[in-house]
């Protein structure tokens, strides 16, 4: 009856919303542009500003999905903005031909920001900068065979567009060491593509060297934390062991650093866990929610966008690569990130705590498991009694049904999380303390309403 309840309110509040949807489907398959981006309830949002949103239906929301994570100083930056409305007016525009002062700008302050990266190469889209990572990583070691993480996400393409929210009937039981299907996200990928794509869990060191030692891998593509099933961290050990195991069998460390990059740390989260990965992926936070990915890493490897020889060299195009107006962005973005006055990090650091701290001390309150997972500005809370350690131990322990109805509750309430369980929430630099604190009160409510209808 309680679900039955929940369906006719989502059905019916937003309206326009609703509307909106049915028009553009009329010319969109599906409604929306990508498809990521539907859920249950589907709201249409028509701004934001700060640690604001607010939908069509005239409804505001304190905002923690912060467009999958990349609002990261906050929704409409004056700063981030401003420099983007300069170089509209006063600077470059898209010429087509030739270098442009402002990615190199973008280059070196990047580098700066990220020591453990010599140098990059810009893309429109994160998606993109792992396919570039990927493909260099063939070049370079002249493998086919590629690993990746069950639960992980690291983009659309063929060689990874496969297994994040698998069903235990399309992967089977937890295995190590082992493998497991390929659970494809989308039709239309050969089979020669999934022959050559190998799924392990996170923090199972054992089952990669399964696989490396029965295939010739050229690397392995991981995201350092699993940010798109929540904050699954990474075991002590597991990413060093990893860095020796790829120097000793010869294939590449790739990090996915799309999610976690600036938003924990200037240097990514490579300078907080001590291990440099050959190659990285960013985006997102990078420009503040400007279309912009990034791939970097060892000059050795990078300069394979520019080998001599024909053979070895590795394309990278696009008309809008480092567009000006991206560019900007993503100047003004790492310039205040980097910034000692603003002290975007200490802020977030603050926020997120006095989050995780009210949400344990209501959760603990009720005989219900639960566990806050957080890292910096990021977080998600898991209706289990544990930290997970890979998606076969959420799948098998979170109360998935819990988590939906919390999250619908919550909007109710104008607190907006992705409303699909386990997504990660994120906390922005424009966050107040006011906004915690309405937040963890709302929470508060939505919490014993749920537990008093005994869902």
């Amino acid at each position: 009856m309680y679900v039955e309840i929940i369906q006719f309110i989502i059905m019916n509040n937003w309206p326009k919303s609703k509307a909106l949807l049915n028009k553009n489907e009329k010319w969109i398959p599906g409604g929306v542009v990508s498809l990521n981006r539907k859920s249950d309830p589907n709201i249409a949002f028509l701004k934001g500003k700060g640690s604001r949103i607010w939908d069509v239906d005239g409804n505001e929301y304190i905002d923690y999905q912060a467009g999958f994570a990349s609002a990261f100083l906050g929704h409409n930056d004056p700063d981030v903005n401003g420099a983007v409305k300069k170089s509209m007016e006063d600077y470059e525009v898209l010429m087509g031909a030739g270098p442009t002062t402002h990615e190199g700008e973008l280059a070196a302050l990047f580098c700066a920001c990220v020591p453990t990266v010599e140098s990059i190469q810009v893309t429109c889209t994160g998606s993109e900068a792992t396919y570039h990572a990927i493909r260099i990583s063939r070049a370079v070691t002249e493998k086919d065979h590629v690993i990746i993480i069950q639960g992980g996400y690291n983009g659309w393409h063929n060689d990874v567009s496969a297994n994040v929210m698998s069903s235990l009937d399309d992967i089977g039981p937890r295995v190590s060491p082992g493998e497991y299907p390929y659970d494809s996200l989308s039709a239309g990928i050969p089979q020669s593509h999934k022959d050559l794509i190998h799924v392990v869990n996170f923090n199972d060191l054992e089952s990669i060297a399964y696989v490396v030692d029965k295939y010739p891998v050229a690397c392995i593509i991981l995201e350092p934390i699993l940010q798109n099933i929540g904050i699954v961290k990474p075991k002590d050990g597991y990413l060093k062991d990893l860095r020796k195991m790829a120097d000793e069998k010869g294939f590449l460390l790739v990090f996915d650093e799309v999610k976690t990059g600036f938003r924990h740390a200037l240097g990514g989260y490579q300078s907080i866990c001590g291990v440099t990965p050959d190659l990285s992926s960013f985006g997102k936070a990078v420009a503040n929610g400007y279309p912009i990915g990034v791939i970097g890493g060892k000059k050795k490897y990078m300069d394979y966008f520019n080998h001599p020889e024909k053979g070895k060299r590795v394309l990278i195009a696009g008309t809008f690569n480092a567009h000006p107006f991206t560019d900007a962005a993503a100047i003004a973005t790492l310039r205040k990130l980097s910034s000692p006055e603003t002290a975007v990090y200490e802020h977030l650091e603050a926020m997120g705590g006095m989050l995780e701290n009210g949400l344990t001390d209501i959760f603990s309150k009720y005989d219900k498991p639960f566990k806050v997972a957080r890292i910096k500005s990021a977080y998600c809370v898991y209706f289990m009694d544990h930290a997970p350690v890979d998606f076969h131990d959420i799948v098998l322990n979170h109360d998935f049904a819990w988590d939906k109805a919390y999250r619908n509750e919550l909007i109710q309430e104008g607190i907006y999380n992705f409303p699909l369980p386990i997504k990660q929430g994120s906390i922005s630099y424009s966050h107040t303390e006011k906004d915690i604190t309405e937040t963890l009160e709302k929470t508060a409510k939505v919490v014993n309403k749920l537990m008093n209808k005994g869902v």
